[in-house]
């Protein structure tokens, strides 16, 4: 890294959130400088330290723990103690951030919702994420990633006509509602500069899901409410003609995007009668031939051919293929870090800052790391 300070260096972050949705908003946050604090239960911590993915334990926590909360810092309280009470309320004094992601009405409870928080520090900008915000018929649902997949009709729009609804094969939700949160933090960041002012930023895995879906949901709001047709052949987008899909190759899979389908008939010998059909209307029909034509040569073959006819394709890699182009080393996204005798590899901060892509050599919190904060304050 250069001399140059981080963006946010020096910026104060109080996150109550566990999980993913605001830890992750949380995370992105200290990658670029804020000083992260967790404010955890005494005892359990967030139970993210122990919800575990896979049988893999990394000093006795799960990887989703350390994955999502490196170069944080941990203070274990007990919320029925006025004691650390009184000392979250300084910490909260000296905060410039306060980020929450529990229902609606939980924060209040404990006295620390964005009105108590503003009345002991009116500059804070106050971030919170919930399943599926603060009134209506779903506000007390849990707001889990998986389930508002299924109410946002974005699992329903995945995959084929035949298939049954998919869900993306990670948290998509809490993933978008993380970065959204950020983005919000920093807008309010950039106002209280300006004029002086905190703020409330609020978000919900829904309403980042239903953005997700913006270019479709636009197309069918003004589409007269017409659903769009699913392809029931190697599918990929509810809306797209022919040969946008996936297909099977003779050893693996290739994603075609673009393509004039004469040039891709003249590549995979797909019949001119194929070719000359609509390839809206009949979609199914031209991408089967095509699935057909493809099965029957390796992806390296099919890709040598799509490039230089200038065919926008892409072989479909797992992560031992993605790491082994050493496309990863090349962007520098992966680093390594370090708590005593823990120690993993992870991801970076996927910007650069004046050239540089920020690291972090700290690993996620042992808890309550820092509870000398509690009688101490910032600092």
């Amino acid at each position: 890294m250069t001399s140059s300070p981080l963006p946010l260096e020096g910026l104060r972050v109080l996150d109550f959130s566990q999980f993913l949705a605001g830890p992750y908003a949380a995370l992105k946050l200290a990658d670029m400088g804020a000083d992260v604090v967790k404010v955890e239960r005494v005892g359990t911590g967030d139970l993210s330290r122990h919800l575990y993915l896979t049988d893999t334990r990394i000093g006795g926590e799960s990887t989703i723990f350390h994955a999502i909360n490196r170069n944080k810092r941990s203070v274990a309280v007990d919320m029925k103690s006025d004691t650390d009470r009184a000392a979250v309320r300084d910490l909260v004094r000296g905060a410039d951030v306060v980020l929450q992601n529990f229902r609606p009405g939980v924060m209040d409870r404990l006295g620390f919702g964005y009105d108590a928080v503003k009345e002991i520090n009116p500059r804070v900008v106050y971030g919170s994420v919930t399943g599926y915000g603060t009134e209506g018929p779903w506000v007390d649902l849990p707001g889990q990633d998986l389930l508002a997949q299924a109410r946002s009709g974005m699992m329903w729009l995945t995959g084929g006509a035949d298939d049954g609804p998919v869900a993306v094969g990670l948290p998509i939700g809490d993933v978008l509602a993380g970065a959204a949160l950020a983005h919000g933090v920093l807008a309010m960041l950039f106002r209280r500069e300006r004029h002086g002012i905190g703020g409330l930023v609020e978000t919900s895995l829904i309403e980042v899901l239903a953005d997700l879906q913006f270019e479709l949901l636009t197309t069918w709001l003004n589409d007269g409410g017409r659903m769009p047709q699913r392809s029931g052949q190697n599918p990929a987008h509810a809306y797209l003609a022919a040969p946008y899909g996936v297909y099977a190759t003779a050893d693996g899979h290739v994603a075609i995007a673009m393509g004039k389908l004469d040039i891709l008939a003249g590549i995979t010998g797909l019949d001119a009668a194929t070719v000359g059909l609509d390839p809206f209307t009949a979609r199914d029909r031209i991408k089967a031939g095509l699935a057909a034509a493809l099965v029957r040569k390796p992806t390296a073959d099919w890709m040598e051919a799509f490039i230089a006819a200038d065919i926008w394709a892409a072989p479909v890699m797992d992560w031992r293929e993605l790491v082994a182009t050493g496309m990863m080393e090349t962007l520098d996204m992966l680093q390594t870090v370090e708590r005593g005798e823990v120690r993993l590899q992870t991801t970076r901060l996927p910007m650069k800052f004046d050239g540089q892509r920020p690291a972090a050599s700290r690993a996620a919190p042992a808890l309550g790391d820092a509870n000398d904060l509690l009688s101490k304050g910032w600092g």
